[in-house]
């Protein structure tokens, strides 16, 4: 049974999915990006709020946010499916954005620390979250001459993941997967002084419980690993949807490392400040993070 189940995976379902897919990232590479991105919105819109994912992120909105009304909870998650549709048709348009134009779709806020980063003699890491159209970032640090390596976990379908990974034919930018070859992808680029690129608002259950809206989440603690290892600036970087297609790339100041002689408390510290970055960005603009996601251990809320 298990070997007809993926079978009809591999052969009917994954080839279906991906046709889709391919279609749908025609037909918003045939748009202008501002229509892509207006249609995506109202698809996100019109469908989000019916899927049961949508549950998740009602309670979790719910219990950090206990004096938001129902209304006002309602309202964030439309905002967030709205720019999670965006996202999606945003998406075959983000290598082409150009993010250093001053009259174009993208204010960079915080441009003089790429400058910085890149006359570092040795690497660096930037953190982000899931907020807004974070395929942005990457693009953004790619046209300010940081190549940098991008930490991403594999789609299912590996037609749909080779079409993700196909974007860094665009930029200068590559792809380290997560797990033990990615691990190994890391650190021989941080021994060689490139930028990584990493994204830590996902839950790693067999990551660190660090502390994020006042409740323990469980954390993967490689970011401050390798930062501590190789001695090297860590820098927070979150996009804002500013108007429908247009952006604010907020590049902010290294974060400021202790090393004590405990390591692990040292990484339990410095995973500490990254929650706390996340938590703020999610607080201003809570309609632009991806609540869906469980981010805390089941039973978080309960108590």
């Amino acid at each position: 049974m298990v070997h007809i189940k993926r079978l009809c995976k591999s052969y009917l379902v994954y080839p279906l999915q991906a046709a889709l897919v391919i279609m749908l990232y025609g037909i918003f590479r045939a748009l202008p990006v501002s229509l892509a991105s207006a249609v995506g919105g109202a698809i996100g819109r019109a469908l989000g709020p019916r899927l049961s994912v949508t549950q998740g992120a009602v309670a979790n909105l719910s219990a950090v946010f206990p004096e938001k009304t129902k209304l006002e909870i309602d309202t964030i998650v439309r905002g967030m499916w709205d720019n999670l549709g965006r996202t999606a048709a945003e998406y075959p348009h983000v290598a082409q954005i150009d993010t250093t134009d001053p009259s174009g779709p993208v204010v960079v806020e915080g441009g003089d620390v790429y400058a910085r980063l890149r006359a570092l003699d040795g690497p660096c890491i930037i953190f982000s979250g899931h907020f807004a159209n974070w395929e942005l970032l990457p693009a953004s640090a790619a046209q300010r001459g940081l190549h940098t390596v991008l930490v991403y976990r594999a789609a299912n379908n590996p037609m749909v993941d080779w079409l993700f990974r196909r974007r860094t034919g665009h930029v200068d930018a590559s792809i380290a997967p997560k797990g033990v070859r990615g691990a190994r992808i890391l650190f021989r680029a941080m021994k060689a002084g490139k930028t990584l690129g990493i994204l830590v608002d996902q839950k790693m259950n067999d990551g660190i419980a660090v502390p994020f809206f006042g409740r323990d989440a469980m954390t993967a603690p490689a970011l401050a690993e390798l930062a501590l290892r190789f001695q090297c600036p860590v820098v927070p970087a979150h996009v804002v949807r500013r108007e429908g297609a247009t952006f604010k790339i907020v590049v902010e100041e290294p974060l400021t490392i202790v090393q004590t002689g405990d390591k692990k408390a040292d990484v339990a510290a410095l995973m500490g400040q990254v929650n706390s970055r996340m938590e703020q960005w999610a607080r201003d603009n809570p309609e632009q993070w991806l609540w869906v996601h469980s981010r805390w251990p089941k039973g978080t809320f309960d108590k």
